[in-house]
């Protein structure tokens, strides 16, 4: 009897033990299964949160922290072909979509104060480099310093501290009909000639960045007061036209015989498809305005915008820009469709002078054209 429930007993410690050590395996399966299922990326119990990239942009003491992106939001001040094309461009080289505004440089800067409290654009392009530099003296964009081909930026097309990238430029002219046009002007002042009477536009400073850079850069030569040239042209029914196309259009349909301070691939581009247009410097000087690309100090995809401002000055987007007949931002490359930077003479004018009198001058010109 005494055997029998040894025997038992036994019985009983096995079975337990068997069943101790079933539980335990069962419990080193499960952790090595859900380890297996961790590396191999298929499920994770720890976090399902996105990971996220730290901007390398501080605002005051904090450090932005946005999630990844495929996107980069692009306000661009046109030509809207070339914008066109660089954006196909990029797209096809980082698979990273371009959402893009197309507009003058005034409807840019108007967009951007509508979207001030809730801030959509990565990058901005402006074709007026004084207000490029005023946005930056507000703080509205920021620096990157490691921007690829930067050093072979023109003189002058970039800053200090790498805010501003002068990529493309225009240079102001004359754009004239060559069917009305017998006797081609040779500076500004022929404007005010009578055989000139009603029959000349010149954009309207406030929708155009670049006219606005041409009005301040020669009263920056001749002397901020002497506001003389643009009498007599008022006098002689020069008419405000609209922003650089309204302008031109008139001229190549031969309503009009010349733009004063037209953006010369306009009249290079109109030109090339077969339009009577054709386009002078004049003898005394005009201004050549680099087209500024910025990142914006509130880019919500910091990362893709200065991937945006690498290709804009790559050899492959400064194709695209001497194609469409502006002038390159890279000294070390050269249009051959159109006049070059060193043949084009200047006024004697300063950015920063322009920049702070930019305001007052467009004002001004807006009441003596009213």
């Amino acid at each position: 009897m005494k055997a029998m429930k040894n025997n038992v007993m036994r019985l009983v410690s096995w079975q337990w033990s068997l069943v101790m050590l079933l539980i335990l395996s069962s419990v080193l399966t499960a952790c090595g299964s859900n380890n297996s299922q961790n590396n191999n990326g298929t499920k994770s119990s720890v976090t399902d949160k996105p990971i996220v990239t730290q901007s390398t942009e501080q605002s005051g003491n904090k450090e932005s922290t946005t999630a990844p992106s495929g996107k980069v939001v692009v306000y661009t001040a046109g030509p809207e072909g070339l914008a066109t094309k660089i954006k196909e461009g990029f797209e096809a080289k980082y698979g990273i979509t371009v959402e893009q505004f197309d507009g003058t440089t005034g409807k840019v800067l108007g967009r951007l104060e509508a979207e001030k409290s809730n801030p959509i654009a990565d990058v901005v392009i402006v074709a007026s480099w004084p207000t490029a530099m005023s946005m930056k003296a507000d703080g509205w964009v920021q620096g990157y310093a490691e921007a690829e081909n930067a050093d072979k930026l023109q003189a002058g097309w970039v800053d200090s501290d790498y805010h501003l990238f002068g990529y493309s430029a225009s240079a102001l002219g004359i754009t004239y009909n060559t069917k009305l046009v017998t006797e081609v002007p040779t500076d500004w002042s022929d404007l005010t000639d009578a055989n000139w009477k009603g029959l000349v536009n010149i954009p309207d400073p406030s929708l155009s960045g670049s006219a606005l850079d041409f009005i301040s850069g020669y009263l920056n030569d001749k002397g901020d007061n002497n506001w003389s040239l643009f009498e007599e042209l008022k006098a002689n029914g020069v008419a405000m036209a609209g922003a650089n196309k309204e302008a031109l259009d008139p001229v190549i349909t031969g309503a009009k015989s010349a733009v004063m301070a037209g953006v010369d691939y306009m009249a290079y581009s109109a030109k090339a498809k077969g339009e009577p247009v054709d386009i002078v410097y004049p003898e005394s000087g005009t201004v050549i305005n680099p087209r500024a690309a910025m990142i914006m100090k509130t880019s919500p995809n910091v990362e893709n915008a200065r991937l945006f401002i690498d290709y804009l000055l790559s050899d492959e987007a400064q194709a695209l820009v001497t194609g469409a007949y502006l002038l390159p931002g890279r000294a070390d490359i050269k249009a051959e469709n159109r006049t070059n930077t060193e043949d084009i003479k200047l006024l004697n004018y300063d950015w920063n002078w322009m920049s702070e009198q930019g305001e007052t001058i467009s004002a001004q010109f807006l009441e003596l054209f009213k």
